[in-house]
This record gives structure tokens, C-alpha cells and sequence, in this order.
């Protein structure tokens, strides 16, 4: 008789997300949680979660200061699973553009994060998305959902093309706040959302659920 284990999952602290609140998000949604940057019990751990506060430059230095770049490409080249919140969403496209700066991100997706064009920014609050019939993330959730987010700048175009017929292209999931932008996406062992499931209620903990089950 096989004994379930309970995975595992790492939150990445590189001094920029709410690391504590995402943490006990985790450990409800049924994982064994640990906060810390270490380079060795990150790549060990079942899952990673990358979050992110602040401005996409300050986070990419913070990253990189700990091999956090390091970390998250040998996970992923090891098919090793890795979830994005918030600004650690962002950083996962190949560029950020703030008050005119630019900065690299992790180029594990093309693309670009500028500014939220819309009346009201931050876009901060309550929203719906648009995910896909077949999306894993959002399994058992209903389309009228709704999740917090708080953010200025987004993803406006989705830019990775998928020819190859024997590569599942990914999954990706759109809100509107004055125009689309991208909220979410399933890539294989890669995750991400532009909304905070950790201050989502009932249907960010199912998300959380959702993934930890994968893992």
C-alpha cells in the first residue's frame, strides 16, 4: 500500500512579495510551506512560488542577488514546477518598461510589461477573468470568480508563437481593467498569475489547490 506525501513548496524570499500571507495561503490549501532563499532547498522542494511586490527593475535585482534566475531555469529545465504571483508573473517576460526605464526579465516567455492604460490606476480590487474551457489552474471554479489584484502595469499582448503540432501551447487567461491584459498562464511546469490567489478568498485557495495538487 502506497502513503500520500504531502508536497512541499518553497516561497522564494528575495525580499520582494508578501511572503508570510502567501505561506499561509499554502499551508491551507494543504502544503508543507517554508519561506527562505536558499538556493539548495529551493531547487529540492516539490513546488516553487516566486512572488512579487514593487517596481519589475528593483525585483530583478533582488532575484538575481540571491541566483534566483539561476534557480527558476534550472527548475524549469528539469521540468520542476514554478508558480509566478503578481510582479514574480511579470518578471517571467522578457521585459519590463517602467516610467521609460527598461529592464530584462527571465525571457522564459517573449513579451513586454508596460503601463496599464486605463482611467483608474492601480487597477486595485476585485475582478473576473476569461480562462480557458480546459485550464488546470482554474478547475472547479466558476466564470463569474472573482480575484484580487493590485497592479499598474500588465502584459497587453500574449506574443509566443506555437507551431510545433507536438507541443501543447500554452493556456492563457485574460482580465480587462481599460484594456486586456494577460492574468494568468499554464505552461507546462510553469505557472503564473497577475492576481494575488494568496488575498483571493475561496476561489484563490481552490487555485492554490489546484496547483499543489500537480505537484
Amino acid at each position: 500500500m502506497s502513503v500520500s506525501r504531502t508536497p512541499d513548496v518553497v516561497v522564494f524570499d528575495y525580499g520582494f512579495g508578501n511572503v508570510r500571507s502567501a505561506e499561509r495561503a499554502l499551508a491551507r490549501a494543504g502544503a508543507d510551506v517554508e519561506i527562505t532563499g536558499d538556493y539548495d532547498r529551493a531547487m529540492a522542494a516539490d513546488g516553487l512560488l516566486v512572488p512579487g511586490v514593487g517596481a519589475f527593475a528593483a525585483c530583478m535585482a533582488g532575484l538575481r542577488q540571491v541566483r534566483g534566475d539561476w534557480v527558476v531555469g534550472r527548475r524549469l529545465a528539469g521540468g520542476r514546477p514554478v508558480m509566478g504571483i503578481c510582479v514574480g508573473m511579470q518578471i517571467l517576460f522578457s521585459r519590463g518598461i517602467e516610467h521609460g526605464e527598461e529592464a530584462d526579465g527571465l525571457d522564459e516567455w517573449p513579451g513586454t510589461v508596460g503601463p496599464l492604460q486605463a482611467e483608474v490606476v492601480p487597477h486595485m480590487g476585485w475582478n473576473t477573468v476569461e480562462a480557458p474551457a480546459d485550464s488546470r489552474l482554474f478547475a472547479g471554479l466558476d466564470a463569474d470568480a472573482r480575484y484580487y489584484f493590485v497592479h499598474s502595469y500588465a502584459v497587453h499582448d500574449w506574443e509566443l508563437e506555437t507551431t510545433n503540432p507536438h507541443i501543447r501551447a500554452p493556456k492563457v487567461t485574460w482580465s480587462t481593467h481599460g484594456e486586456r491584459f494577460v492574468a494568468a498562464v499554464e505552461n507546462g511546469p510553469l505557472w503564473a498569475t497577475q492576481f494575488h490567489p494568496e488575498k483571493s478568498g475561496d476561489a484563490g485557495a481552490q487555485l492554490l489547490t489546484n496547483w499543489i495538487e500537480t505537484l
